[in-house]
């Protein structure tokens, strides 16, 4: 098992084939191809969560999102570790995003 510094040196991006829609207020991703897409299923995103999925460019480590979510959010340095952690292991269970070497 990774420790936590070096899952949060590891760099995601968005797969190709997931969406991202603002819609009354409420941004959800959205399959729109292959497998994925099969599932017929939207996912909602709490503002947190949307800040890291919009951070997913493939460039950036997750600690360097994690630090610039405390600068966005009124949390502390644990809490948006823990919530960068648990949504991008959400994302990676529902194969929404792959690393990136």
């Amino acid at each position: 098992m990774n420790s936590t510094s070096e899952i949060m040196q590891k760099v995601f991006r968005k797969k190709e084939e997931i969406v991202s829609r603002k819609i009354a207020g409420e941004t959800i991703l959205v399959p729109i191809s292959g497998k994925l897409a099969d599932m017929q299923r939207i996912f909602s995103l709490s503002p947190v969560a949307e800040y890291i999925w919009n951070q997913l460019n493939g460039e950036r480590n997750l600690q360097e999102i994690s630090s610039s979510i405390l600068s966005v959010f009124d949390v502390e340095k644990e809490q948006a570790d823990a919530d960068v952690q648990e949504f991008i292991g959400e994302l990676l269970e529902k194969e929404l995003i792959t690393g990136v070497n």
